[in-house]
C-alpha cells in the first residue's frame, strides 16, 4: 500500500504550493510545453500554462486533486505509464525519497522526457535545523539514510539522466507549503496535529517527547533564547535543492 494511502487524508489543506517556490520550478522548466509530474500528489506546483500529465501511486492523494487539475495516471516512478520521449520535461517535487529505487526512477524520467528533468529534494549536508536538532533527532537520523548528499545526488542524477546542476531554494518565513521546514519561523505550528499530519516524517515515530520539550521551551522562553536569531530572517536555506538535469 502506498504510504500516502495511510497518511494522506487532509493533505491538500496543508500542502498548498508556495508561489515563490512555484516560480523557481516554473523557470527551471524553461520552454517545455508538455510536462510529466512524477509523484504528483494533490497537484502542487503543476504549471497551469503547460500541458501536464500527472503520475501518482496513492488513490487517496489522487482523490484530493482539484476538478480542474491535470489528468492523473496511477503509477510509480520506477515504471511510468508513458511512452518514451512523450513529454518535453519531467518534474518530481519532494517525492524521490519515497521511491523504492532512485536510479530506476531517474532512468524512467530520462526515458519519457525529451529535454530535461527538474527535481526538488533535500540534501543532508545542509545547515542544522533547530526542529530536528533539538526536538526530533529521529527525523534527521532517518533522513540521512534516505537522502544522498548533494555531490552524491548529482552523481546519481548524471549517471541516470545527464549533466546536472543544483541550486538552493530559500524557504520563506511564511511558506504556504507545509513541508517539514516550512514553519521554521513559526515554531508553535509544529504543536498542531493537522500540521504534523501533512509532514510524512512525523508518521514514522511517536513525537510526544519532542512535542513536550518544544511546548515547554516555547512557554519558558528557552526556544527564543537559543533560536530567536532566525526571527531576523525572511528566508533561509535548510537544504532544499532544485536539480536540473539535461537528457542526453
Amino acid at each position: 500500500m502506498p504510504l500516502y494511502d495511510t497518511i494522506g487524508l487532509g493533505y491538500a489543506a496543508r500542502r498548498r504550493p508556495d508561489p515563490r517556490i512555484a516560480a523557481v520550478i516554473d523557470a527551471a522548466l524553461r520552454d517545455a510545453s508538455s510536462v510529466v509530474n512524477v509523484g504528483a500528489g494533490t497537484g502542487s506546483y503543476e504549471p497551469t500554462t503547460r500541458r501536464v500529465v500527472a503520475v501518482e501511486p496513492s488513490t487517496v492523494m489522487i482523490s484530493q486533486r482539484a476538478s480542474d487539475a491535470a489528468p492523473c495516471l496511477q503509477g510509480v516512478a520506477e515504471s511510468l505509464p508513458l511512452e518514451t520521449k512523450s513529454v518535453d520535461a519531467a518534474m518530481a517535487v519532494l517525492t524521490m525519497h519515497h521511491w523504492t529505487d532512485l536510479a530506476r526512477g531517474l532512468a524512467e524520467l530520462r526515458r519519457v522526457a525529451r529535454s530535461h528533468a527538474v527535481l526538488v529534494t533535500w540534501v543532508p549536508d545542509a545547515a542544522p535545523f533547530w526542529l530536528t536538532d533539538d526536538y526530533f533527532p529521529e527525523i534527521v537520523a532517518h533522513d540521512r539514510t534516505v537522502f544522498p548528499a548533494e555531490r552524491e545526488l548529482l552523481a546519481v542524477v548524471e549517471r541516470a539522466i545527464g549533466p546536472a546542476h543544483a541550486a538552493p531554494i530559500g524557504i520563506p518565513h511564511d511558506c504556504t507549503d507545509g513541508f517539514l521546514c516550512a514553519y521554521w519561523r513559526r515554531p508553535e505550528a509544529y504543536l498542531r496535529d493537522d500540521v504534523r499530519r501533512a509532514i510524512s516524517s512525523f508518521s514514522r515515530f511517536d513525537p510526544a517527547a519532542g512535542l513536550t520539550r518544544l511546548r515547554d521551551d516555547l512557554a519558558s522562553g528557552a526556544w527564543r533564547a537559543r533560536h530567536g536569531h532566525v526571527l531576523e530572517h525572511d528566508a533561509m536555506d535548510f537544504g532544499y535543492r532544485i536539480v536540473i538535469a539535461e537528457v542526453c
